[in-house]
């Protein structure tokens, strides 16, 4: 893929893989890494969130660019819950260093079946609006579900993936409304920061593994990632 490239977008994509975790260059396909490559040029030329649905076989795929905070994952989650909408599988690929962008792609559907035109536009503009503070995610879910009951069947676990040479906590739960909102929701209560994820939805189960930054995007000890395994268990639960 990258052998038909000139020589300065091959230099340019070399210095944009070493924002990233050690492992994104060796894991990661060229052709992913060349896609965020063009997002994130999107994003510098646009200086908004690049935000876009395209078709993915019987389903849909939203592609979205922005900086990584940590309520951003919350907010996205947030809108896809408020609007019904199911989540077939996910990627996401954060960087490390500055500027600290995220690129995330999330296969979804409505009802087993692709998004209309009119909903994906509408899901783009209320997750637009949710960054900017206009759209309340909180309030437009209250009335779809009980926010203060909390998940079934919740595990979770921390630990430092000796190949990604990152934190990363593992959350399993039975699948539920707003699942991914109310995890996101809880990583964001502890100020932390989604570089990496893995997705596996098998039997009724849910299985989320988020590599993870700490605060102020700092490295997680130990000791204190499994405080904080603790801590997102105990909000999920309650």
């Amino acid at each position: 893929m990258t052998s038909g490239l000139k020589s300065s977008t091959l230099e340019l994509l070399k210095r944009f893989n070493r924002s990233f975790p050690q492992f994104y260059e060796q894991f990661v396909s060229s052709e992913i890494q060349l896609q965020n490559l063009r997002l994130a040029y999107r994003l510098y030329k646009l200086q908004q969130a690049v935000i876009e649905f395209k078709p993915e076989g019987n389903k849909s795929a939203l592609h979205f660019a922005y900086r990584n905070q940590s309520f951003l994952l919350s907010d996205v989650f947030g809108v896809l819950a408020a609007y019904g909408l199911t989540i077939h599988s996910l990627s996401l690929y954060g960087q490390i260093r500055p500027p600290m962008l995220v690129f995330v792609k999330l296969v979804i559907s409505r009802g087993g079946k692709a998004l209309t035109e009119k909903t994906a536009e509408n899901v783009c503009r209320a997750i637009r609006e949710a960054l900017g503070g206009s759209f309340e995610v909180e309030e437009m879910l209250a009335v779809e579900f009980n926010l203060d009951s909390g998940l079934e069947q919740i595990e979770t676990e921390f630990y430092v993936d000796p190949v990604f040479h990152l934190p990363a906590l593992v959350i399993e739960a039975d699948n539920q409304p707003g699942l991914f909102y109310k995890v996101m929701y809880a990583v964001w209560q502890e100020d932390l920061l989604v570089v990496n994820a893995n997705l596996l939805v098998w039997r009724g189960r849910t299985r989320l593994i988020l590599y993870l930054l700490g605060p102020n995007e700092s490295l997680i000890p130990e000791y204190l990632g499994h405080k904080i395994a603790e801590g997102v268990g105990q909000r999920l639960k309650s």
